[in-house]
């Protein structure tokens, strides 16, 4: 097994441009992140399991988990293992009549089982050191609130700034209501 590192799912996120969804992994020892676009149903499945939704049938990552059992088959950890042209690669490494299989997979495939069956994630160390994202430290401070000399929560002295791209829409709502009442029969 090439070296890979243990994650958890921070996080499953929706898209506003798109109707993809993304999940996001963060690596257990260190503050990384890892970003995979799923499709809906896929982000969904992952969703009920970790919120332990109860429902009235199964749906497809639950009866890949009824298989396995059925089989006496057992999900050791699922694997994230390669990024090839911006598509992540993913296994299922389980253990049936004493032999370890490799069962290829989408990572979002995995993920849903991995979350049913409670068994870890990993990540390649390759995939984790191109694709991983680590938080800049301006981006950790970015938006508190800086204590006063006082003790009192102050904004930050530029918090203002990045506003504008607010005022300017705000403004081209107003401008666009203005045109809607110069319009005559509207």
């Amino acid at each position: 097994m090439p070296d890979m590192v243990e994650v958890v799912i921070d996080s499953v996120r929706v898209s506003l441009m798109s109707p993809q969804r993304v999940v996001v992994l963060r690596q257990t020892e260190v503050e990384r992140y890892l970003a995979i676009w799923v499709g809906p149903y896929e982000a969904e499945s992952i969703t009920v399991a970790l919120q332990e939704v109860e429902m009235s049938r199964p749906l497809t990552h639950d009866l890949l988990k009824t298989l396995f059992s059925t089989f006496n088959a057992k999900v050791l950890r699922v694997e994230i293992v390669a990024l090839k042209d911006d598509i992540f690669f993913g296994n299922i490494v389980a253990k049936a009549n004493d032999k370890i299989v490799d069962i290829d997979a989408r990572p979002s495939d995995a993920i849903a089982l991995a979350v049913r069956t409670h068994v870890p994630i990993l990540v390649s160390q390759d995939v984790i050191d191109t694709a991983g994202i680590v938080p800049e430290r301006d981006m950790q401070t970015e938006g508190r609130l800086i204590a006063a000399d006082d003790g009192r929560p102050q904004p930050p002295a530029d918090s203002d700034a990045g506003l504008e791209v607010f005022e300017d829409f705000l403004k081209k709502l107003k401008d666009d209501s203005d045109d809607d009442e110069e319009k005559p029969g509207s």
